[in-house]
């Protein structure tokens, strides 16, 4: 029998799917499962995005253009304009999502063996883009105990090498909701411009940063324009995770090029989601500020409800709609696995991501969870008494 691929076998299991099963099973017995463990937001998408399908009357469901519509690069250059980011259509490339974003910028830009440095903890799927591309994750850790703030240039420092090509990071970060200062950024703009680096940003999160802080774009950064490579979506500014639109973004020409090879040999970005997309950026304002309201709302009464409970602790995320929380237990992936297997309280259960899984080392993140804020108040509430509960009754609950 022919074997699989080694790169196969190094593929790492999504810690945010891998327990899909066990909670349709759940289901299946009649227990209500609270989804915490992905950023899949309950919020409605705007009007403008669903008439848009319905309005749809096109006698042919044809390819676009390999870097996408025209119409909807150009509206694109408008939204970035809002945030001080000044581009052309050109820049901008259209992607089946952020996620394909960040692939084909890392098929584009490194080697086999070639490494990137990440904090972690970090999106659980670089490290399966990596993989793709046959590259290395470098982790430098941050700590729960500091708030995940980025650790210092020096550490950064040690991990360079020959093979090193670039730093990636995400801000507002996916997982901890961390938001990087300007003094954090400009740190990390000295980094590579001092090394010639690529500087891979993730920044799909910019709609929500809940402090007085500014937002600080790679693209902000002075003297570095050609290393930057900015990954961008619609899926969680309008909730439309379903319709696969991303972008990645760049000054440098010869990038674009290499990026394009990769688009063009995957022929189009979704034709559905680019008319999708292109109406949602004509959506109102108020569904912007609606959205955002919610969102700290919902922060606000999941960290207090968090940081309640009997040996818990979280800190407070500054953006995104995550958080990653300390337990007392003695594993998190047997924690989670449990909730669904062994544990309901009034007929019901929570889903979480282990946060193991947002880390290159699996020994890390033992005690961890990430929790999506993505329901409103008041499931959340029950979703925290469910908790609660389960951590009361869990086997391997500590005595932290």
């Amino acid at each position: 029998m022919p074997k699989i691929s080694e790169r196969a076998v190094l593929m790492p299991s999504s810690p945010i799917r891998r327990l899909a099963p066990l909670a349709e099973e759940a289901k299946q017995r009649g227990t209500k499962v609270y989804h915490l463990n992905i950023g899949q937001p309950d919020i409605k998408t705007p009007q403008v995005a669903l008439d848009a399908i319905r309005n749809i009357d096109r006698e042919i469901l044809e390819y676009s253009p390999s870097d996408g519509f025209l119409s909807l690069r150009e509206k694109l250059v408008g939204y970035y304009d809002q945030y001080q980011i000044k581009l052309s259509p050109e820049d901008i490339i259209v992607t089946a999502g952020g996620s394909e974003a960040v692939l084909f910028a890392f098929m584009s830009c490194l080697n086999p063996g070639d490494e990137i440095i990440v904090p972690e903890p970090a999106y659980a799927n670089y490290m399966a883009f990596a993989v793709s591309a046959g590259a290395v994750i470098r982790p430098i850790t941050s700590t729960i105990d500091n708030g995940f703030a980025l650790p210092s240039i020096e550490q950064f420092e040690e991990l360079i090498n020959e093979r090193t090509r670039g730093i990636l990071i995400c801000n507002p970060n996916n997982p901890t909701g961390y938001l990087y200062t300007r003094k954090e950024m400009n740190r990390i703009r000295d980094l590579v411009k001092k090394y010639d680096l690529f500087l891979f940003s993730d920044e799909v999160y910019r709609e929500f940063i809940y402090t007085g802080s500014p937002y600080i774009s790679a693209c902000h950064l002075e003297g570095i324009e050609q290393n930057v490579v900015l990954i961008d979506s619609v899926s969680k500014r309008y909730s439309e995770c379903g319709i696969r639109i991303g972008a990645l973004i760049t000054k440098n020409k010869a990038l674009r090029d290499a990026v394009m090879k990769f688009c063009q040999a995957r022929l189009s970005p979704p034709l559905l989601g680019q008319i999708v997309a292109e109406a949602s950026l004509d959506c109102p304002r108020s569904y912007a500020i609606h959205t955002y309201e919610e969102y700290i709302e919902r922060r606000n009464c999941l960290i207090d409800g968090l940081n309640k409970i009997d040996g818990v602790y979280s800190p407070i995320p500054m953006g995104a709609f995550y958080t990653v929380v300390r337990l007392p237990i003695d594993d998190s992936n047997r924690f989670c696995e449990w909730c669904l297997t062994d544990f309901e309280y009034e007929g019901a259960t929570v889903m979480l991501a282990p946060a193991s899984g947002f880390y290159s080392d699996s020994n890390l993140g033992r005690d961890e969870v990430r929790i999506a804020y993505v329901l409103e108040k008041n499931e959340l509430k029950k979703a925290l008494t469910i908790l609660a509960k389960a951590l009361e009754a869990y086997p391997g609950r500590t005595n932290k």
